[in-house]
C-alpha cells in the first residue's frame, strides 16, 4: 500500500478538518499526518478569534477535540513555520504539505487620519481580549465614546465587548487582565457604522440578537435608515436571514432609547447605516477626536451611492473591522492584493503564472480569503483533499519519512515543541483555574507559561 506522509501547517478548524477528511475518506493509501502550529494550543481562530461569550463555539471546539483525541494525528505546537521548520525541511520528510494558516491581520482602511492615536484594528483587539500569547497584556480602554467601522460579525463582536459590562463576562474564559481592563473602561457610547443599509448587512441574526440582550445597554437605531427601497424590500421578502435581521431591528425601533429619546441604561450601542467612512479627525495631540462619514443612499440594485452630505460624530477611539487579511509564508507564493496563497481549488500556483507548485496545497481562509462559516471550511477542505489524492504522480519524494525524524530535528534546533499530551495538560490546567470560580476555564496567556505547563516543566 502506498504511504502518504502529509504535513499540515496551521491547527485551526481548516487544518484539523482537512486531516480528518483525508483519514476518513482515503483507503488507497497508508496515511500519516503531522500538524504544525505556531501557538502552543490548537484551534486557531476558534480559540483566539471569537468573542469569549459565544457558547456555540464550545460545540465547534468539542468536534475539533474529538478529531484530535482519536490520536491518529500528531501535533507539533509552538513551532514557527519559516523559523523552526522550513519548506525544504518538509520536502525532506513528507510527500506534500497543506497550508491552513488562516488570516489574522486587519485589512487597511485608506482614509485620512486612520493613523491617529487610539485608531485600532479590530483583529488586534480581538487577539487581546481572547488572550493571544503574542499580544500585549494591556489595552488602552480610556474612551467614553467609540466608533466601530464595519457591518460584519467581527464588528458586532468588538462593539458588544466594548459595550458589555465586564462583570457579565465573568462566567466566560476571559483572562484576568482582560476583565480588569474592561472593568476600568469609561465607555458610555459605542457607534457602529455600515456603508450600506439594514437589508445588506454581513452579520448573522444570532449576533444581532445578542446585542439586544446586553444588560444595562440601550440599543439605538435611527428611523431615517428604514425607508427601504425596492431592492431592500425584495431582499427581506426572499431571504429568511435578512427577514429575521429586519424583525430584530424593527423591534428596537419601539424601545424608548430609539433616536436618543432617553433610555435608562448607563451605556448605549448605536447602529448607523448608510454611512461611508470619509475621515478620522485628530485633536492637537494626534488622538482620535471624531469620525466623519458621508451619508449614502440605496442605488436600487442592493448597493449604495453617495449623497454628498457629510456628518461627524465625536468619538475618542476608533476600531476598523472591515475584514481580515492573510500573511505571507517564507518560500510560498503569496497574492499581496488579496492576502491569500494563489491557488486553483487548493492546488497552489506560482505567483506570476498558472503553473502548479507540486506538493503544495492550501485550505481555509489562506486559500479563499476570510469569508464563510465553518460549513464552508469543511467543503473547502474536501476540495483540496480531492486534488491532493489525485495528484499522487507529482508528490514529493522525501529522503526520510520516518516518524522519528521530525522530533529529532526540532530537538536538535532547540525548539520547545508541544504535543497532544501537552495540550491535554494545558487544557486541564486552565479548567482547574476556572473551577473555583464556577467558570469553564481561565486561559493561560503568556507563551512561556503555556509551553512550560504543556511540557510539564
Amino acid at each position: 500500500m502506498t504511504k502518504l506522509r502529509l504535513a499540515i501547517v496551521g491547527a485551526g478548524p481548516a487544518g484539523i478538518y482537512a486531516a480528518d477528511i483525508l483519514l476518513k475518506a482515503e483507503r488507497k493509501f497508508d496515511v500519516s499526518i503531522d500538524l504544525f502550529e505556531q501557538l502552543p494550543a490548537p484551534y486557531g481562530l476558534v480559540r483566539y478569534g471569537v468573542a469569549p461569550d459565544h457558547p456555540r463555539i464550545k460545540g465547534i471546539i468539542t468536534a475539533l477535540k474529538d478529531v484530535l483525541d482519536r490520536g491518529d494525528i500528531r501535533i507539533f505546537g509552538n513551532v514557527r513555520f519559516g523559523e523552526d521548520i522550513t519548506l525544504d525541511d518538509l520536502k525532506g520528510h513528507y510527500n506534500a504539505v497543506i497550508f491552513s494558516t488562516g488570516a489574522i491581520h486587519d485589512v487597511d482602511l485608506d482614509i485620512p487620519g486612520i493613523d491617529a492615536v487610539a485608531s485600532y484594528g479590530a483583529a488586534d483587539f480581538v487577539s487581546w481580549f481572547d488572550g493571544h500569547p503574542d499580544f500585549p497584556r494591556e489595552w488602552p480602554l480610556d474612551a467614553a465614546s467609540v466608533a466601530v467601522i464595519g457591518n460584519g460579525n467581527v464588528a458586532l463582536d468588538v462593539a458588544r465587548m466594548l459595550a458589555k459590562h465586564a462583570d457579565d463576562l465573568l462566567p466566560t474564559e476571559i483572562p484576568a487582565n482582560v476583565y480588569e481592563g474592561l472593568a476600568q473602561s469609561p465607555v458610555t457610547d459605542v457607534h457602529v457604522f455600515g456603508r450600506r443599509g439594514p437589508a445588506q448587512v454581513k452579520f448573522t441574526p444570532l449576533e444581532l440578537r445578542e446585542l439586544g440582550e446586553l444588560r444595562d445597554v440601550d440599543m439605538v437605531v435611527y428611523d431615517e435608515d428604514f425607508d427601504y427601497d425596492d431592492a431592500s424590500k425584495a431582499a427581506i421578502a426572499s431571504n429568511k436571514q435578512v427577514l429575521v435581521i429586519d424583525r430584530v431591528l424593527q423591534s428596537w425601533r419601539t424601545r424608548p432609547s430609539v433616536n436618543n429619546a432617553g433610555g435608562e441604561a448607563s451605556r448605549r450601542l448605536h447602529l448607523h447605516f448608510y454611512a461611508k467612512p470619509v475621515e478620522v479627525k485628530k485633536d492637537a495631540q494626534g488622538r482620535v477626536s471624531g469620525f466623519v462619514y458621508e451619508r449614502t443612499r440605496p442605488d436600487g440594485q442592493g448597493g449604495v451611492g453617495g449623497t454628498g452630505e457629510l456628518r461627524e460624530v465625536a468619538v475618542s477611539a476608533l476600531y476598523r473591522a472591515v475584514g481580515y487579511f492573510g500573511s505571507p509564508l517564507p518560500g510560498v507564493p503569496f497574492d499581496k492584493r488579496h492576502g491569500v496563497i494563489p491557488n486553483h481549488e487548493g492546488q497552489v500556483l506560482r505567483k506570476d503564472s498558472n503553473e502548479r507548485v507540486p506538493g503544495v496545497y492550501a485550505t481555509g481562509w489562506i486559500k479563499r480569503g476570510p469569508v464563510g462559516l465553518i460549513g464552508h471550511t469543511k467543503s473547502d477542505a474536501m476540495e483540496t483533499i480531492r486534488h491532493l489524492i489525485n495528484d499522487q504522480a507529482s508528490w514529493w519524494q522525501p529522503a526520510d519519512t520516518s516518524e522519528e525524524a521530525i522530533p529529532a530535528l526540532l530537538e536538535e534546533r532547540g525548539v520547545r515543541w508541544t504535543d497532544l499530551d501537552g495540550w491535554h495538560r494545558l487544557d486541564e490546567h486552565e479548567m482547574a483555574l476556572g473551577a473555583p470560580h464556577e467558570r469553564a476555564r481561565i486561559k493561560v496567556v503568556p507563551r512561556d507559561e503555556m509551553v512550560a505547563i504543556s511540557r510539564a516543566e
